[in-house]
């Protein structure tokens, strides 16, 4: 890292305020660690979300399991279980978590608990085959998403500690461009490059860097100055979580957040189906590296636009968001309905409303997780991300059943769809109460 004076120049630099230094719902302690514990932060962010996007499920995993020879059955199972796995359990490790005055270590246990999966995930591909190769993938991947929710849980933690509100759109804006970069060159370098199928090499290294990658935001995060942090509440899990699923019922803004985000699910459901329709038009691999450029693109430019309109209203964000990706969806069906491009063009059609697609869902995961970071403070924000990652997580799961309606409306009936309900999460984010202004 560099020499605190340096941090403490960029950091005014990136605030772009005179009162840089605020302070504002962290403890009086940390406010002159902030610049340092924002940018590593940062970095272990950035870290994790390139990590991720080696090892994604849709991608890598998938072609891992199909090699191995694991039965379909299974392979249908790892998007569910990479997004939900981690989200489902967090209404009870979070009463664990509350026993620890420090969290970042929870953090670290968790990144170093994901790296260990995914070196153990390549130690099954290399020596099993078929259906054991691939259910011990997935028990892998099982061990990777709960550790993942470890993190997400201590993560929103730390941050309300060690970052003042008004900063922590732009630590998630940062991190997320970041990320987004790298992952922008990773496409670029598989489109000029792409590996062949039997090159189990290139794939090996990318699960074992991905994991080193783990490893040094470990490393990296255990170097946060952390203030001590309300204990109260700690017990038994399943009596604990039980309690807290009162928060749905009794807290009314948090119960409309809880709605309005499961509503925007559609901003990350829908983009499959944009891909399926360039596949219609019978589009090459050169188009499906288009559509790896355009999402590295889309959080590259936007996250950090995002990430300061956040810090100023979290809840414009969502409603902006949420308008952009609920409306693209009916735009472009009629496009390509009506062929109002040219033929030349219309197959591009796709890959740059996926950009689309991609700005206005960077700006719902910018948005909705400054949101609930500024909702609450103390073990109350421990709750509220653990309650709601926990319905969201048992959300994406249903989800699932979308796929049988895609059989009888297709790709284009599904993308109207999902573009209603966003609407309707649009419509509905209206309703939030501020929370930057408290």
């Amino acid at each position: 890292m560099p020499s605190q004076p340096d941090l403490d120049s960029l950091y005014s630099k990136l605030m772009n305020e005179e009162d840089a230094r605020v302070c504002k719902d962290i403890p009086d302690a940390a406010c002159t660690d902030v610049p340092r514990n924002f940018f590593q932060q940062v970095l272990a962010n950035t870290l994790t979300s390139l990590g991720d996007t080696l090892t994604n499920p849709k991608t890598t995993l998938a072609w891992l399991m199909g090699v191995v020879g694991a039965p379909v059955a299974l392979i249908a199972w790892l998007v569910p279980l990479r997004e939900s796995g981690s989200m489902l359990p967090q209404l009870f490790i979070a009463s664990y978590i509350r026993r620890f005055s420090y969290r970042k270590g929870v953090w670290v246990l968790g990144s170093l608990l994901q790296a260990a999966a995914l070196l153990a995930m390549g130690a099954a591909a290399a020596v099993t085959t078929g259906a054991l190769a691939g259910g011990l993938i997935i028990l892998c991947l099982i061990v990777f998403s709960l550790a993942r929710g470890l993190c997400s849980v201590a993560s929103k933690d730390v941050i309300g500690k060690t970052v003042p509100k008004t900063r922590r759109g732009r630590l998630n804006g940062l991190s997320t461009t970041l990320s987004g970069w790298l992952a922008l060159a990773f496409g670029v370098y598989c489109l000029i490059w792409p590996p062949a199928d039997d090159e189990m090499l290139f794939y090996a290294a990318l699960l074992v860097g991905a994991a080193l990658l783990w490893v040094l935001a470990a490393l990296v995060y255990r170097g946060i100055d952390e203030a001590p942090g309300a204990t109260e509440g700690a017990g038994n899990g399943l009596r604990e979580a039980i309690g807290r699923i009162s928060l749905l019922r009794d807290d009314k803004p948090f119960r409309r957040f809880v709605i309005t985000r499961a509503l925007l699910l559609c901003s990350a459901l829908s983009a499959p189906y944009y891909v399926v329709m360039a596949q219609d038009l019978e589009a090459g691999f050169g188009m499906l590296g288009a559509f790896l450029v355009a999402n590295g693109l889309a959080s590259s430019l936007s996250a950090m636009v995002w990430g300061r309109m956040s810090d100023k209203s979290s809840k414009q964000v969502l409603i902006r968001a949420a308008f952009i990706a609920s409306l693209l969806g009916p735009l472009v069906i009629a496009l390509h309905h009506f062929a109002v491009l040219p033929q030349a063009l219309q197959a591009w059609l796709f890959p740059v409303a996926f950009f689309i697609l991609g700005v206005a869902h960077s700006g719902v995961r910018v948005g909705r997780k400054t949101y609930v970071l500024d909702m609450a403070g103390g073990n109350k924000r421990t709750d509220y991300v653990a309650v709601s990652n926990s319905v969201i997580g048992l959300i994406l799961l249903a989800t699932g059943l979308f796929g049988l309606l895609s059989t009888l409306i297709g790709a284009a009936g599904m993308l109207l769809l999902l573009s209603g309900i966003g609407l309707l999460g649009a419509l509905l984010a209206f309703s939030l109460p501020e929370v930057q202004q408290d």
